[in-house]
């Protein structure tokens, strides 16, 4: 499957209505994001069971800013709705392999009650504020 081009009316709807979503969010005068299309889009070809999305930050800066986009390329993953990586930086195609092979490893079960844990202590005092471990 080749890329889905993704705007704020469809973001939420393709991000919590499939199994693995990939987002890739880029712009046209952004050099390395152009280096990483092809990678992102020969990905996309090999999994047929991610929905792999771009974003244009210029055409979306509402939705941009709202992830809270600093730097492009930046590349997300969600499963089941989850953010599970959000990392900038143009990676190559074998980084990208390792993102996706992990994310469809996960044991979401697990995270989910990850994620249920935290809601429940009121998220003062974790570490999910983008530090890398």
């Amino acid at each position: 499957m080749a890329t889905v081009e993704l705007t704020k009316d469809n973001f939420e709807e393709t991000v919590t209505g499939n199994g693995i979503v990939l987002v890739d969010w880029w712009a046209d005068w952004c050099g390395p994001c152009k280096m990483f299309a092809p990678t992102f889009e020969a990905a996309s070809e090999q999994h047929a069971d991610v929905v792999f999305g771009k974003i244009d930050t210029e055409a979306q800066q509402e939705l941009s800013a709202e992830a809270g986009i600093q730097s492009i390329p930046t590349l997300m993953a969600f499963r089941d709705g989850i953010l599970l990586y959000s990392q900038p930086g143009a990676l190559p195609p074998a980084a990208l392999e390792e993102i996706i092979g992990k994310v469809k490893e996960l044991d979401m079960d697990a995270v989910r009650a990850e994620v249920e844990k935290e809601e429940a202590e009121g998220h003062d005092h974790h570490d999910h504020d983008g530090h890398q471990h």
